[in-house]
């Protein structure tokens, strides 16, 4: 639900998920007994929705706030492992360079492609920004199973991406 409590649709067909302009939510191939310990995954219409997709006191992060938690993790090269889970539990191997000393506890969630397929879990943990690129993409910032990196880049609005909140 929005924080206002109305209800964020949950769309499980890729011919309807890929023409949304809205808020929309679902699992990792739309199993959630399988894949609901990896998070929903949301389009960036579910994020941007002036209703609030963040609980009271808390809000979706910007560009800003990403940057300023890589830098003090100690920049983009190495912040990336210092965010991501041990093991190999919800993560390929090798997993590189992982040791969660900050806590975030990233899993390799893998996303749900703009045209509905989902790909890539297990090799990347993939989070929407706030804050929009432009009028069709979004900015994402993810972690990789095979390096240490924390990287930033953009993607198609209508794909699903996991959320991490910030407190106000």
């Amino acid at each position: 639900n929005y924080r206002n409590g109305d209800p964020i649709p949950q769309v499980t067909d890729p011919s309807v998920w890929t023409i949304l302009t809205i808020g929309a939510w679902c699992w990792y191939n739309n199993d959630s007994a399988t894949y609901s310990g990896y998070g929903k995954l949301y389009n960036w219409y579910a994020i941007k929705d002036a209703r609030g997709l963040a609980p009271p006191g808390w809000h979706i992060p910007t560009n800003a706030e990403w940057t300023t938690l890589s830098t003090c993790l100690g920049g983009d090269a190495v912040s990336g492992g210092k965010m991501k889970e041990t093991g190999l539990t919800h993560w390929n191997s090798p997993n590189t360079g992982a040791t969660n000393s900050s806590g975030f506890g990233s899993f390799g969630t893998g996303y749900r492609f703009y045209n509905g397929p989902f790909i890539v879990q297990g090799q990347y943990g993939s989070y929407w920004s706030i804050t929009d690129a432009d009028s069709q993409n979004g900015w994402i910032y993810y972690t990789s199973y095979n390096n240490s990196t924390f990287t930033s880049g953009t993607n198609l609005k209508t794909a699903g991406m996991n959320v991490r909140c910030v407190r106000d």
